[in-house]
This record gives structure tokens, sequence and C-alpha cells, in this order.
């Protein structure tokens, strides 16, 4: 289990499952930004106009992080920062159905019919919260983007 932990393929596995998940996450949101703004009212924790700010910057945060976690580039920053902002997502879930509320996450869409928060969210998002930790704590980065290329450059190998 330990060389798992510190396998540079399994680190980029990770690194790009978590990235891809944030990438994919930020789609909607980015061009839906006014219903990821309900989204993020129906929450009842800010005011519309923190709801507009986080609503316009947020996706954006999760589009950049996640494609840097996808190549290998600031992977530890961009780890934390997801991570951070996982956990933030998890407490208001918690918040919101401690008060009742049945709302949809808005995580991948921003259409109120989809899947309502719960149990399972909160399970799901504490197993992407410790992917993040791994990837913040892993003794090494992984294999990068440019280092799958520059291997692809040397192919076919000259003949000379």
């Amino acid at each position: 289990m330990k060389s798992l932990l510190s396998n540079p393929i399994f680190i980029l596995i990770v690194r790009v499952f978590l990235g891809g998940l944030f990438v994919v996450s930020s789609l909607d949101k980015i061009i839906y930004p006014e219903a990821f703004t309900v989204s993020i009212l129906n929450y009842k924790v800010v005011d519309e106009t923190f709801a507009i700010l986080t609503a316009t910057t947020l996706p954006w945060l999760e589009l950049i992080c996640g494609f840097l976690l996808i190549i290998g580039v600031y992977s530890r920053t961009s780890a934390l920062i997801l991570t951070t902002l996982l956990m933030g997502f998890t407490i208001l879930i918690v918040s919101a159905l401690i008060r009742g509320l049945d709302i949809s996450c808005g995580c991948f869409t921003q259409d109120p019919n989809a899947e309502k928060i719960g149990y399972r969210k909160i399970l799901e998002n504490v197993g992407f919260i410790l992917m993040g930790v791994y990837l913040v704590f892993a003794k090494v980065e992984g294999i990068t983007l440019l280092q799958v290329l520059r291997k692809k450059s040397d192919f076919p190998p000259s003949l000379s």
C-alpha cells in the first residue's frame, strides 16, 4: 500500500480524476452564471452581491486549478485550493441539511430539478477531500503532461 501511495502513475490518475472533476463541474457554472447565482442563493448564507461575485469567479478558479492538476503544474497548490473549496462546500451542505433545505447542490448542473443534496453528497465530497489531501501531501508530484510530451517527442527513435 505504501508503494501505491508514492507511485507516480497512481498520483497521475488521482490528479487527472480530481482535476477533470473540477473542469467538468466548472463548465455549466461558467455557461450559466445567473443560474449558478440562484444555486448559491438557495443555500441562504450570503447576500445577492456576494453570490454574484462568487458565481462569476469561483467556476474560473475551479477550471484553472482543475486544468493545472491535470497537466501537473502547481499541482500541490491547486489540490490545496480545490480541497479547501470542497471542505467549505461540504460544510454548506451539512448546514443546509440541518436547516432542512431541499435544494440541488449546483455542482454539475444548474437545473433546480437535479439531484437534491443529501448525505450521499457529503460522503462523495469526503472521498474527494481525501484525494485532495493525498495530492497535497504525496511524497512525489507524479508524472506531468510535459514529461509525457517530452517522451513522445523521442518517438520514433532517431536512426542516426
